[in-house]
Protein backbone atom coordinates (compact mmCIF):
# COMPACT_ATOMS: atom_id res chain seq x y z
CA UNK A 1 0.00 0.00 0.00
CA UNK A 2 2.56 2.62 0.87
CA UNK A 3 4.48 1.57 -2.48
CA UNK A 4 1.40 2.58 -4.38
CA UNK A 5 1.03 5.46 -2.31
CA UNK A 6 4.50 7.08 -3.17
CA UNK A 7 3.74 5.99 -6.55
CA UNK A 8 0.74 7.93 -6.70
CA UNK A 9 2.27 11.23 -4.93
CA UNK A 10 5.27 11.04 -7.09
CA UNK A 11 2.62 11.27 -10.19
CA UNK A 12 1.07 14.24 -8.55
CA UNK A 13 4.29 15.67 -7.85
CA UNK A 14 5.79 15.63 -11.17
CA UNK A 15 2.28 17.11 -12.75
CA UNK A 16 2.60 19.61 -10.79
CA UNK A 17 6.30 20.54 -11.79
CA UNK A 18 5.20 20.53 -15.14
CA UNK A 19 2.13 22.67 -14.84
CA UNK A 20 2.77 26.00 -14.64
CA UNK A 21 -0.59 27.12 -13.86
CA UNK A 22 -0.74 30.57 -11.00
CA UNK A 23 3.17 31.30 -11.44
CA UNK A 24 1.63 34.55 -12.71
CA UNK A 25 -0.54 35.07 -10.05
CA UNK A 26 2.48 34.29 -7.51
CA UNK A 27 4.76 36.87 -9.65
CA UNK A 28 1.93 39.39 -9.92
CA UNK A 29 1.57 39.33 -5.89
CA UNK A 30 5.60 39.46 -6.05
CA UNK A 31 5.47 42.71 -7.86
CA UNK A 32 2.14 44.70 -7.17
CA UNK A 33 3.57 45.96 -3.66
CA UNK A 34 6.83 47.19 -5.36
CA UNK A 35 4.47 48.65 -8.20
CA UNK A 36 1.99 50.28 -5.67
CA UNK A 37 4.55 51.50 -4.02
CA UNK A 38 6.61 53.33 -6.97
CA UNK A 39 2.99 54.81 -8.27
CA UNK A 40 2.34 56.36 -4.69
CA UNK A 41 6.01 57.89 -4.50
CA UNK A 42 6.10 59.53 -7.85
CA UNK A 43 2.19 60.63 -6.88
CA UNK A 44 3.42 62.01 -4.00
CA UNK A 45 6.52 63.75 -5.32
CA UNK A 46 4.74 65.80 -8.06
CA UNK A 47 2.27 66.72 -5.42
CA UNK A 48 5.19 68.27 -3.20
CA UNK A 49 6.73 69.97 -6.42
CA UNK A 50 3.49 71.33 -7.25
CA UNK A 51 2.80 72.52 -3.96
CA UNK A 52 6.24 73.70 -3.34
CA UNK A 53 6.05 75.63 -7.31
CA UNK A 54 2.83 77.23 -5.63
CA UNK A 55 4.03 78.77 -2.88
CA UNK A 56 7.03 79.69 -4.38
CA UNK A 57 4.79 81.82 -7.01
CA UNK A 58 2.69 82.85 -4.65
CA UNK A 59 5.56 84.59 -2.51
CA UNK A 60 6.77 86.07 -6.03
CA UNK A 61 3.72 87.62 -6.68
CA UNK A 62 3.40 89.14 -3.43
CA UNK A 63 7.06 90.49 -3.19
CA UNK A 64 6.17 92.05 -6.56
CA UNK A 65 3.21 93.75 -5.97
CA UNK A 66 5.19 94.95 -2.49
CA UNK A 67 8.03 96.54 -3.98
CA UNK A 68 5.83 98.78 -6.25
CA UNK A 69 3.62 100.20 -3.36
CA UNK A 70 4.12 102.16 -0.47
CA UNK A 71 4.89 99.87 2.81
CA UNK A 72 2.32 100.55 4.52
CA UNK A 73 -0.17 98.08 6.81
CA UNK A 74 -3.03 98.47 3.47
CA UNK A 75 -0.38 97.52 1.20
CA UNK A 76 1.07 94.56 3.16
CA UNK A 77 -2.90 93.46 3.55
CA UNK A 78 -3.14 92.93 -0.08
CA UNK A 79 0.00 91.66 -1.06
CA UNK A 80 -0.69 88.73 1.81
CA UNK A 81 -4.07 88.15 0.26
CA UNK A 82 -2.63 88.37 -3.24
CA UNK A 83 -0.46 85.33 -2.64
CA UNK A 84 -2.90 83.62 -0.37
CA UNK A 85 -6.07 84.11 -2.98
CA UNK A 86 -4.51 85.34 -6.44
CA UNK A 87 -6.07 88.51 -5.61
CA UNK A 88 -4.90 91.51 -3.61
CA UNK A 89 -8.82 93.18 -2.92
CA UNK A 90 -9.43 89.45 -1.33
CA UNK A 91 -8.96 90.82 2.34
CA UNK A 92 -8.01 87.71 3.62
CA UNK A 93 -11.67 85.88 2.68
CA UNK A 94 -12.41 83.06 0.14
CA UNK A 95 -11.16 80.60 -1.50
CA UNK A 96 -7.41 79.90 -1.08
CA UNK A 97 -4.97 78.71 -3.81
CA UNK A 98 -3.67 75.84 -1.36
CA UNK A 99 -6.07 74.11 0.96
CA UNK A 100 -4.64 75.16 4.24
CA UNK A 101 -3.07 78.33 3.28
CA UNK A 102 -3.83 82.03 4.77
CA UNK A 103 -2.97 85.32 5.14
CA UNK A 104 -0.85 84.27 8.71
CA UNK A 105 1.32 82.24 6.72
CA UNK A 106 2.76 84.93 4.43
CA UNK A 107 5.42 87.29 5.87
CA UNK A 108 6.77 90.76 4.10
CA UNK A 109 9.66 92.91 5.78
CA UNK A 110 11.16 95.48 4.46
CA UNK A 111 14.76 95.34 5.17
CA UNK A 112 17.94 96.93 4.40
CA UNK A 113 20.58 95.33 2.87
CA UNK A 114 24.18 97.30 1.78
CA UNK A 115 22.58 100.80 1.48
CA UNK A 116 19.77 98.93 -0.69
CA UNK A 117 15.66 98.63 0.79
CA UNK A 118 14.79 94.98 -0.35
CA UNK A 119 11.21 93.25 0.57
CA UNK A 120 11.23 89.91 1.78
CA UNK A 121 8.61 87.72 1.16
CA UNK A 122 8.31 84.26 2.28
CA UNK A 123 5.42 81.24 3.02
CA UNK A 124 5.94 80.15 6.78
CA UNK A 125 4.43 77.46 8.88
CA UNK A 126 2.92 75.92 6.20
CA UNK A 127 2.69 72.25 5.89
CA UNK A 128 2.15 69.75 2.90
CA UNK A 129 -0.33 67.46 3.46
CA UNK A 130 0.91 64.24 2.04
CA UNK A 131 -2.32 61.78 0.43
CA UNK A 132 -0.45 58.41 1.44
CA UNK A 133 -0.10 58.20 5.20
CA UNK A 134 3.19 56.39 5.67
CA UNK A 135 2.80 55.84 9.06
CA UNK A 136 -0.52 53.83 9.13
CA UNK A 137 0.65 51.96 5.74
CA UNK A 138 3.68 50.69 7.54
CA UNK A 139 2.41 50.88 11.09
CA UNK A 140 5.08 53.32 12.12
CA UNK A 141 4.10 56.42 13.72
CA UNK A 142 7.13 58.28 13.45
CA UNK A 143 7.20 58.00 9.95
CA UNK A 144 5.44 60.96 8.58
CA UNK A 145 5.50 63.06 5.16
CA UNK A 146 4.50 66.50 6.55
CA UNK A 147 6.57 69.05 5.87
CA UNK A 148 7.13 72.19 6.28
CA UNK A 149 7.20 74.29 2.70
CA UNK A 150 8.79 77.69 3.03
CA UNK A 151 9.71 79.36 -0.36
CA UNK A 152 11.28 83.26 0.25
CA UNK A 153 11.42 85.80 -2.28
CA UNK A 154 14.06 89.17 -1.68
CA UNK A 155 13.01 91.80 -4.06
CA UNK A 156 14.92 95.52 -4.47
CA UNK A 157 12.05 98.21 -3.26
CA UNK A 158 11.46 100.25 -6.34
CA UNK A 159 8.92 102.95 -5.08
CA UNK A 160 9.45 106.24 -5.12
Amino acid sequence: MTKRLAKALCKIARRGLADECGTQLVELSLVLPVMILLFASVAEFGRFYYTYATLAKAARASARYAITRPFDSTDVAQAQSLAVFGDQSAACAGTPILQGLGCANVDLQQTTNAGTQVVTAKIVNYQYQPIFDLGKLTGISAISLKINVSPSVTMKYVYN
